[in-house]
């Protein structure tokens, strides 16, 4: 199995005014990002390469959106990245920047 490429837990994942999970996970690994919930169900999964990622301009440092499959996710992501040598939550700019990575976009 391919060692994941991002991951960050802790994650609150909503779509629209509903939340789905307070404790999700969101993974890129192999080409795919995957939205898992807090037991590690997947929620929604697609190629990275498919996925749209952004930060809403109105929204906190750790917002981020993600369109899958023609649908929104909002994730709310750490919002402070970490102090050198210490590990903390990954921020929504880190996730946006993973996603871009992956798909070979840049970041």
């Amino acid at each position: 199995m391919a060692e994941p490429e991002f991951t960050a837990r802790g994650v609150r994942i909503g779509k629209r005014l509903r939340s789905l999970t307070r404790a999700g996970q969101v993974r890129i690994r192999g080409g795919r990002l995957e939205l898992l919930n807090s037991l590690g169900s997947e929620i929604d999964s697609a190629p990275v390469q498919a996925v749209r990622t952004g930060k809403p301009w109105f929204a906190a440092d750790g917002k981020a959106l993600a369109d899958l499959n023609g649908r929104r996710y909002s994730l709310t992501l750490g919002d402070q990245d970490p102090p050198p040598g210490k590990p903390g939550p990954p921020s929504a700019r880190r996730f946006i920047e993973a996603v871009r990575r992956a798909a070979g976009r840049g970041a």
